[in-house]
């Protein structure tokens, strides 16, 4: 298990300074922020004095030798709009972004998986049909669209949500949190839900092709054999043996949520990190952009080694190959 746990820490930290020099590469090599930073009437030298400033007269090649020796004392540069730490930036706007997040894997583990279960166990029958074309339409509706229309019914026609913001908030750990508030929690039902439904749908269809799989083994039909319940066998047999795969998917998708969250944030004016992607991409502030990404290739590289540590502590046979790799 050690030398499991070494090799795959190896690989991310390949993985993560590799996906450093492409995000950074691409991100500076486009477009010029001086031209939106410098007044239109402004004089070369004072153009020049800003292009200095922002240390952008440099080649790329030094500029990304500044930006990792930065990187690895935690600096990820100062953005150029406000002048302040980037990383301070997103770390100011990701507890609204994890909260989001989380609520929306919440609710896709807590309808997709009893949802796909009845799916799978009742196939044939009309719910079982509606829940599989209900999962087809959570696959097919923009994210988009699918908000504004959430907006549209529930703030609009019925004015039961409010549309827009976070709402109130409560400090807990020194964190803002809206989900203990009732405020809080009207402004978040929306958002969630608009971000689950990708994840819903794919864990409704997941859970019941599983379930349909499971069914069919020998150890399952023993099982019925010896007389154990329906229940008993669903719960103990089908159900351990099919959340490999989901505990999978949930952990990857949950990196996803966050990096997509950026659609959601903006239709629903969620103040999460994605709204200052947005923001900072219309201006051109090149170091939130490039910290914004590398955070999320961090939380993808973290989150993909504790899901490999959970799938290897659920199936050891997956922790002995990776040993012989």
């Amino acid at each position: 298990m050690p030398l499991f746990i070494i090799r795959r820490c190896a690989q991310s930290l390949v993985t993560l300074f590799v996906m450093s020099l492409l995000v950074f590469t691409g991100v500076y090599a486009i477009g010029n922020p001086v031209d939106i930073l410098v007044s239109p009437q402004a004089d070369q030298a004072e153009i020049a004095r800003t292009i200095a400033a922002l240390g952008l007269d440099q080649p790329l090649w030094r500029q990304y030798w500044h930006f990792l020796a930065g990187a690895l004392s935690g600096d990820l540069g100062k953005s150029f709009i406000s002048n302040v730490p980037a990383l301070g930036l997103i770390l100011e706007r990701m507890p609204a972004t994890i909260e989001l997040a989380l609520t929306a894997t919440l609710i896709a583990l807590l309808f997709g998986i009893p949802l796909g279960l009845w799916a799978g166990l009742r196939p044939a029958s009309f719910a079982g049909k509606s829940i599989m074309a209900g999962s087809i339409l959570g696959f097919s509706l923009p994210t988009f669209w699918v908000g504004v229309l959430l907006i549209m019914v529930f703030s609009v026609w019925l004015g039961w949500l409010p549309p827009t913001g976070r709402g109130e908030t409560v400090q807990v750990f020194g964190v803002g949190v809206s989900l203990f508030t009732a405020d809080g929690l009207r402004h978040l039902l929306m958002p969630a839900f608009n971000l689950a439904l990708f994840e819903l749908a794919l864990l409704i269809r997941l859970t019941r092709s599983g379930t349909r799989e499971a069914l069919a083994q020998d150890y399952v039909r023993f099982a019925r054999a010896k007389g154990l319940s329906m229940r008993r066998v669903v719960v103990v047999h089908v159900l351990k043996n099919i959340m490999i795969p989901i505990i999978t998917v949930v952990g990857l998708e949950f990196g996803s949520v966050i990096a997509f969250a950026i659609v959601t944030e903006t239709i629903f004016a969620w103040p999460g990190m994605g709204k200052l992607l947005i923001d900072s991409i219309n201006v051109l502030d090149r170091p939130v952009i490039v910290a914004y990404l590398m955070i999320i290739v961090l939380m993808f590289i973290i989150i993909n080694l504790v899901v490999d540590l959970l799938y290897s502590a659920l199936d050891p046979r997956v922790r002995i190959a990776g040993v012989r790799a």
